[in-house]
């Protein structure tokens, strides 16, 4: 399980932080872009501020605090504005699977680099051993971001997209340093 009690999480580019209906509308606006609509395979065929705010309340704040989901925003490190969205599914006792899509007005500033050494730092916090990723094969962008931050191509066939598409994705997964089943912060006194 996810320990959401980790977020948010920072380093001098980004911090990576549950969503907040204050988010709505700049994740609206970036889910239309074109490549985002053609290489995110979301849940959802179209967003608006207020479907956004509807899906943090009905799905990402439960989600985060069972921690089987962590639909989190990727946000500038200076001054916290929405950039971008990264989601940990599919979670295991040992692993997650990670996804991720930038607002265009961010791409190239390196946000989704950090947010995914964040999503690391998160993962290996609540001692899963490994983050896998799923792409398309032509969603280059993507997979130089992914190989940058450590994960490694380890397969390619058909399957089933956050969308519920059925799409080729290759399969890519970074390997997190072993870490101890004991949490990492003492437990409570008492």
């Amino acid at each position: 399980m996810l320990d959401s009690s980790l977020l948010p999480l920072h380093d001098d580019r980004a911090r990576l932080r549950p969503l907040r209906h204050d988010d709505a509308a700049a994740f609206a606006e970036g889910t239309a872009d074109p490549a985002v609509r053609e290489h995110g395979h979301l849940p959802e065929p179209e967003y608006t501020p207020e479907s956004v705010r509807a899906m943090i309340d009905r799905d990402a704040a439960p989600g985060l605090e069972r921690g089987d989901l962590a639909v989190l925003a990727i946000a500038d490190a200076a001054t916290d504005s929405f950039a971008g969205s990264l989601v940990l599914f599919d979670v295991s006792e040992d692993s997650a699977e990670v996804g991720f899509w930038l607002h265009p007005r961010h791409r190239g500033s390196g946000l989704t680099g950090a947010a995914l050494s964040l999503a690391a730092d998160l993962a290996r916090g609540s001692v899963l051993a490994a983050l896998t990723a799923r792409t398309a094969p032509e969603n280059i962008a993507s997979q130089r971001a992914l190989a940058a931050a450590g994960f490694e191509t380890v397969g390619r066939e058909v399957g089933t997209a956050p969308s519920g598409e059925s799409v080729e994705l290759l399969h890519l997964v970074r390997h997190l340093t072993a870490v101890s089943r004991r949490r990492l912060r003492p437990p409570p006194a008492g």
